[in-house]
């Protein structure tokens, strides 16, 4: 998900929530990302001050009630609301992860194996949201979010109880996404019936399966020309072909021509099983298949919170660059020196004939420490036992005097460099030195 920075005029905290960047927008509001005291994302939805009045005020008062009626695992949580602040808000749960329409466009259509995981997933949570009497009305794929545990819905601003001739809406106006939108909500009927929401995921699925809505137009009136006319059929065109039957009766132009939600989880489970594959398998599939990595940009983070570089090696000062050594020679000035013992008063990093890199010194003076134990044997986890170097050079043959690699070429096993054989032994000192034992 693309996480943009704050504009000056943006606010930096609303009811706690401290406000870290900029999600998404609208024409109603704008929606970022926040962090609650505690280190809870959440996506935090504001109405726009330019648009903010009664009317705004009664429909975002009612999406404040409908989040806090419905449940379930495949819908983003209310966290909290204030409808009646000078900037009306609200807190729901942060999905990382793309929308759908995104995803399609980034990394094109779906197969139809994950399509019909996707439609099983997605008609399930719909029949829950109408269990309890409500209709999202405007599903999308912009208002499906992939996220790294599944599928999730998003968005229901648009939502109004089932059966209900009430609404917020003008007289001879119809909200919602067209494209997307049945023929009964396109021209204005009331009361809805829970079949709008089948066509809708119908819409979304052949957009997944295919890139493309059913009716595509650039003139909005013809557009919804397109969809009331019952002449004009869906465009179904680049579907595969066993998705075909499920979704022709999904944008079916009648309502009650079309399945009922369980119906549609009945025809995905057996487009899944049909390609020898069980739920819960095309359920991780589409997960892996389009879930982003969890991240917040370091630069929307607090510079407490940002990683810190290593810290630079012993008598050099902090924020002086410093690259690995070529060979094992410490330059001078540059490392501690080890305890001094019975035989060697001043060691220093250098291996001397029969001595091996990265062991501490023993003798009478030596303090023992959990670091202490049996040297592991070369290439098993801990420090590697190196040969002896060549007699008068004071380095090991095993590690050529070259140039640094490249930061893209350098070995992602640190134990066998230099460097980290050096740091190693520095941490070993510094934990001698504290150890109560």
């Amino acid at each position: 998900m693309h996480i943009a920075p704050l504009s000056p005029h943006d606010p930096t905290e609303l009811g706690g929530y401290e406000l870290l960047g900029r999600i998404g927008h609208g024409g109603m509001g704008q929606v970022y990302l926040g962090e609650s005291p505690g280190g809870e994302p959440a996506a935090v939805k504001v109405i726009k001050p330019s648009v903010v009045d009664s009317e705004t005020r009664q429909r975002f008062a009612q999406e404040v009630e409908i989040l806090k009626t419905i449940w379930g695992a495949r819908i983003a949580a209310l966290l909290d609301a204030d409808p009646e602040a000078d900037r009306p808000w609200l807190a729901t749960e942060y999905i990382e992860g793309l929308d759908l329409s995104r995803h399609v466009a980034s990394h094109g259509p779906l197969p139809s194996l994950l399509t019909a995981s996707l439609g099983a997933t997605l008609a399930e949570a719909l029949a829950t949201v109408h269990k309890q009497g409500l209709l999202h009305r405007d599903l999308k794929p912009a208002n499906v979010l992939l996220g790294p545990n599944g599928p999730k819905i998003i968005d229901f601003g648009l939502a109004v109880f089932a059966e209900s001739s009430v609404s917020l809406t003008a007289p001879n106006t119809v909200v919602g996404t067209p494209s997307c939108m049945p023929p009964e909500q396109a021209g204005g009927e009331k009361p809805l019936t829970p079949a709008v929401d089948v066509y809708a995921l119908g819409a979304v699925l052949l957009f997944a399966a295919s890139g493309h809505l059913p009716y595509q137009a650039t003139n909005i009136h013809v557009l919804f020309h397109q969809v009331i006319d019952p002449a004009t059929a869906p465009d179904l065109s680049g579907a595969p072909d066993e998705l075909v039957p499920l979704l022709t009766a999904m944008l079916a132009h009648r309502a009650q021509d079309r399945p009922a939600l369980d119906d549609v989880v009945r025809q995905c489970r057996a487009l899944i099983e049909a390609q020898g594959f069980k739920v819960a398998q095309a359920r991780r599939r589409l997960t892996s298949h389009t879930a982003a990595p969890a991240r917040i940009p370091d630069s929307l983070l607090s510079a407490a919170e940002a990683p810190t570089a290593p810290l630079p090696p012993t008598g050099v000062p902090a924020g002086t660059a410093t690259a690995p050594p070529t060979t094992a020679e410490p330059e001078p000035g540059t490392t501690r020196r080890l305890p001094p013992t019975a035989t060697d008063p001043a060691p220093d990093l250098t291996p001397g004939p029969g001595a091996t890199r990265g062991v501490p010194p023993t003798g009478p003076d030596r303090v023992p420490t959990l670091a202490d134990g049996p040297l592991p044997e070369s290439g098993t986890r801990g420090t590697d036992v190196l040969p002896e170097p060549a007699p008068g050079t004071g380095r090991d043959p095993a590690v050529p005097p070259a140039p640094v690699p490249p930061a893209k070429a350098r070995t992602r096993r640190p134990r066998h460099s230099a460097q980290a054989r050096i740091t190693a032994q520095r941490l070993r000192e510094t934990y001698a030195a504290s150890a109560p034992f």
